[in-house]
């Protein structure tokens, strides 16, 4: 099985429900660090929590360096590859000095000599860039690049997946604690009006609300606490 197999066979083998966003991220990377042995390093570009482009995960700390260098300067070329999507291969970094003056001396300065960089894009969906880059002038072939964007294509489409099972698998677990919330609310509200027959149910909850409110404890809390106490009048007895 020749290189470009290996990685696709490797990638189309992810299983979603067992790995994590950040583990698919590592595999990624480590499977294009097989798939391109040109490569020394191998980083991905993606969009932090602040909405800002970061390095998510890297083969080497040089990565970082290199790409903060294009993200402070909003120029380089995985920045391009991502917003053009196009595959963006940099035969000698030197040569770039002028085009992409911050990329440049941050390669230079941590030995790299050329690069490559390759858009992760599952159908509209701008996943970010992969960045390979080499020690080595002249370091990736054509066919390099090939392999790269099929397998930086195979690895957005992970990403995807996987993001989106744990989206809806956080989203499922919140239904699940809002109802779970929910019944145990309308129990506490049944222990009070059973230990008070004047309550109706609306009193009965602004009795929670209130002790919630007081004490500065969360709804359900409150409500957990009297159903475990079985008739817990004197929870709510301060409740104006």
């Amino acid at each position: 099985m020749d290189a470009r197999a290996a990685a696709l066979s490797a990638l189309a083998q992810f299983q979603v429900t067992e790995t994590t966003v950040g583990q698919a991220l590592q595999r990624i990377a480590d499977i294009t660090l097989e798939a391109v042995p040109a490569a020394a390093v191998v980083g991905m570009s993606m969009l932090g929590e602040d909405g800002r482009p970061t390095t998510a995960v890297y083969t080497d700390v040089e990565s970082p360096a290199i790409d903060e260098a294009q993200y402070r300067d909003s120029k380089g070329p995985c920045l391009d590859a991502w917003r053009n999507n196009v595959v963006l291969h940099v035969p000698r970094v030197a040569d770039q000095a002028d085009t992409y003056p911050g990329f440049a001396a941050a390669c230079l300065q941590h030995g790299v000599q050329s690069t490559l960089s390759l858009p992760m894009r599952a159908g509209s969906v701008a996943v970010g860039a992969l960045n390979l880059y080499a020690h080595v002038p002249d370091g990736f072939s054509d066919d390099d690049a090939s392999v790269g964007k099929d397998v930086a294509a195979a690895g957005a489409a992970v990403l995807v997946n996987v993001s989106a099972y744990w989206t809806a698998f956080d989203l499922t677990s919140q239904l699940q604690e809002a109802m779970e919330s929910r019944a145990v609310i309308e129990q506490a509200k049944g222990v009070l009006m059973g230990s008070n027959r004047d309550l109706t149910p609306e009193a009965a909850f602004d009795m929670l609300r209130k002790v919630s409110q007081r004490e500065n404890v969360k709804l359900r809390d409150v409500a957990r606490r009297i159903v475990d106490r079985r008739g817990g009048t004197d929870a709510v007895a301060e409740a104006p």
